[in-house]
């Protein structure tokens, strides 16, 4: 007969397992994205976010990205930001240009927790696409390439989403492959 003490140890040993399996990370460049983390929490972790990471704490977004949500945020990596015009980063980083860099950063920002599998429920509903509201104001295109989610901002840039369904504690990201630009 077990002692009221061993079923005590095999119960809270049971309690930490299960939490453990609930925690289902996901890995971007190398990193464990944690889902009881915030997003600003997580992504500073990233290797392939350290652009992005730093225009965020430039615009002064870093207590609204760490605050309840939820949000579904849309992050490119460094290769991104290295795809746009030369100097665009730089100027974006400037203190004089914090307007236009948060603009560009919340138009990458949809309200509320917007899986994978939800943007393409809404793809196949609307006939091969879908038009999200950002943020900043703007709007997304969602469609499908094959089986690759494909976003297409108001300039019409196409952009990948290439990991996605990065669960947060205030929201979810998909690593994208393209800066998306408002009008």
């Amino acid at each position: 007969m077990m002692s009221k003490f061993t079923a005590l140890i095999a119960v809270v040993m049971l309690s930490v397992a299960v939490a453990k399996a609930q925690e289902k990370t996901v890995m971007v460049a190398g990193a464990a994205m944690y889902p009881s983390k915030t997003i600003v929490e997580n992504a500073v972790n990233s290797k392939d976010h350290t652009t992005l990471v730093a225009a965020v704490k430039a615009a002064g977004l870093v207590e609204t990205l760490q605050s309840d949500g939820p949000f579904t945020v849309f992050a490119p990596v460094n290769e991104a930001f290295i795809k746009l015009p030369g100097g665009t980063v730089d100027n974006l980083l400037k203190p004089e240009n914090k307007a236009m860099l948060t603009s560009v950063l919340t138009y990458h920002v949809i309200a509320g927790k917007w899986s994978s599998e939800l943007i393409m429920e809404k793809i196949k509903m609307n006939n091969g696409t879908y038009s999200a509201s950002t943020v900043a104001g703007g709007t997304l295109m969602f469609s499908m390439k094959g089986k690759n989610l494909v976003i297409t901002d108001e300039k019409g840039n196409h952009s990948t989403i290439t990991i996605k369904d990065v669960n947060q504690k205030n929201g979810v990201i998909h690593v994208i492959d393209t800066v998306l630009m408002p009008k």
